[in-house]
């Protein structure tokens, strides 16, 4: 997704400031690693500024997941998947969409809510909880074109629209842990073929072989 550049007047007020700080420092180190005085000097504001939106740095984490859940269901909502008038197409094109989006360096197309459940789940609940929103909340999105290819197909099966929508996630964030463990986004991009493969068999849909 398109960020403002530092010194943009786009930028935004000190809180956001924070917040995008969060979140591209957090995926980048990680949440413990991440510092209250690192946050702010990348957003540049005093530490009284921070104290003054977030009563704790886990203050931060929870706002933090509830800020990128807001802006990636914008960006998401906006995105060309969408378009397939099939709703197998449109789950299909979700996910060579996703596909898509795993290019440049690891931290920008990592996420940081998943990011940040692998390391606090135990923790930090609270923030755990706002992750968990974030997470299930966009998985959600995709259940209505899954239980609609289901109807059209035919598909009489164990499992469920909301199940396979999860999966897709599951997916996503090992993918994710894959090219951070490879230090290669190309790991990311072959889960995301496999996904592909998986819900064509599962729907009984010739598959494409046009990636190498």
């Amino acid at each position: 997704m398109p960020r403002p550049s530092k010194h943009s007047p786009e930028r935004g007020d000190a809180r956001t400031r924070l917040l995008e700080a969060a979140r591209d420092i957090i995926r980048t180190k990680g949440y413990a690693a991440t510092s209250v005085d690192e946050l702010c000097q990348a957003a540049e504001v005093t530490k009284g500024a921070f104290f003054h939106h977030f009563k704790s740095k886990e203050a931060l984490g929870v706002a933090a997941a509830e800020f990128w859940a807001e802006t990636t269901s914008a960006f998401f909502a906006a995105a060309p998947y969408h378009a397939p008038t099939d709703p197998l197409g449109r789950v299909l094109a979700y996910v060579a969409f996703r596909r898509s989006i795993i290019a440049g360096a690891i931290p920008d197309f990592t996420c940081l809510v998943g990011t940040m459940a692998e390391e606090v789940y135990a923790t930090a609940p609270a923030i755990r909880d706002a992750c968990a929103a974030s997470v299930f909340g966009h998985a959600a999105t995709l259940e209505a074109d899954i239980e609609a290819a289901m109807r059209d197909r035919g598909t009489d099966a164990r499992w469920t629209a909301a199940s396979l929508a999860r999966h897709t996630q599951c997916v996503l964030q090992g993918a994710f842990v894959l090219a951070k463990a490879g230090n290669n986004a190309e790991l990311a991009r072959e889960s995301l073929d496999h996904l592909d493969r998986y819900i064509r068999l599962l729907f009984n849909c010739p598959g494409k072989e046009t990636r190498t």
